[in-house]
């Protein structure tokens, strides 16, 4: 392997690091990175800022100022090549002087999908594309599958007892893992865009479902709960919260031939929930909405029934499997997946150590 394609291995692998910063912040935008390289430094670098913009090529070129010229641009999805709010980030590099741009990922966005670099080429920059391809989709996965699929990237997590439980019926939350695993769910949350559970875990656990970590607590996901008849108490933690953090309860009907759940539902909205009349049976259709919505990672913590609905509409994209240690015997619900036992068509892509709980990351095959 030569010097040059090892350099730029190296500073495409900073990028995709960098561009992880922001996810869960952008919007209906992806969390690109940006990094200007002149004489093997970083002039300057950017990730895609939360809201979505402005964007990481023009933040970073910004940075590098008159450096850039004859520099090198690694940027981990394809340059845009339309005019939306701001102007192409393809027309940006090409005023700044660059001399070669080096991208991870083409994108499928039908306004670009190739126009941004041909704009590169067109203009006398050398682009090389496809760098860490693998690694980039990996890290852009949520924004390519509601491009491509017009529904969120969906992470089924689980916390599974060493007998495959979830929990036990009956007496709401269990702990299951240690402090370590729940750490890592939290920071898991701050880089989603929602998080979703069924109405059975909402009244049996009374969750939050925010992020607590220290420094975090800002970057909690949109909640959603499947609730089809309305059953959320206004004096929930979900509920009294709703002001702070979103949350949208999706229902099968509206109040409109049933007084009591009318009242019900003008009780939450008074508390800022939002009800959402989608049949919470059909997962595809709320999937579809909550795209169009610019959700496009959806974390599913529910419980065994909901975990398994998605499963069974074959619309999870990742399971992520935390392995207690500990054992919760003939009372505990089984969970729909456990160590070495996945529904077909996943494979196991890594694993880790939190403490005394083993981690599993398993994706669906393409």
């Amino acid at each position: 392997m030569s010097g040059v394609v090892s350099s730029d291995e190296r500073f495409m692998a900073a990028a995709i690091r960098l561009c992880r910063r922001n996810l869960g912040l952008t919007s209906t935008n992806p969390s690109v990175a940006c990094l200007i390289v002149k004489d093997d430094v970083i002039v300057g670098s950017a990730v895609t800022a939360p809201g979505g913009r402005p964007h990481a090529e023009t933040q970073a070129l910004a940075m590098a100022g008159d450096a850039a010229r004859g520099a090198i641009a690694y940027v981990t999805l394809e340059p845009c090549s339309h005019h939306g709010k701001t102007p192409p980030c393809a027309d940006a590099l090409i005023a700044s002087g660059i001399a070669r741009v080096v991208v991870a990922v083409t994108d499928p966005d039908e306004r670009v999908a190739g126009r941004g670099l041909a704009m590169l080429r067109d203009a006398g920059i050398v682009v090389e594309t496809g760098l860490l391809e693998m690694e980039g989709k990996a890290a852009l996965s949520a924004y390519l599958t509601r491009q491509t699929k017009k529904r969120p990237y969906v992470t089924l997590k689980l916390a599974v007892s060493a007998d495959g439980m979830l929990g036990r019926l009956g007496t709401g939350q269990v702990a299951i893992t240690g402090p370590g695993s729940r750490g890592q769910v939290h920071v898991l949350r701050a880089e989603t865009d929602a998080i979703l559970v069924g109405i059975g875990t909402a009244l049996a656990d009374d969750p939050e479902l925010t992020c607590r970590l220290p420094g975090l607590e800002n970057r909690s996901p949109v909640r959603i709960v499947l609730d089809p008849r309305l059953e959320l108490p206004p004096i929930s933690k979900l509920a009294q919260t709703a002001l702070l953090v979103p949350v949208i309860v999706v229902t099968a009907k509206d109040g409109k031939d049933d007084p009591a759940f009318a009242a019900r539902q003008d009780a939450l909205k008074t508390l800022g929930v939002e009800v959402l009349i989608c049949d919470p049976r059909r997962l595809e259709a709320l999937l579809t909405a909550l795209a169009t919505r610019g959700i496009s990672s959806l974390l599913v913590e529910g419980g065994a029934r909901t975990a398994q609905s998605f499963l069974d509409a074959e619309l999870v994209d990742r399971i992520l499997l935390f392995n207690g240690a500990g054992t919760l015997g003939k009372d505990g619900v089984e969970s729909p997946c456990v160590s070495g036992q996945m529904p077909a068509g996943f494979s196991l892509r890594g694993t880790a150590r939190y403490g005394a709980d083993i981690f599993e990351e398993y994706e669906r095959d393409e």
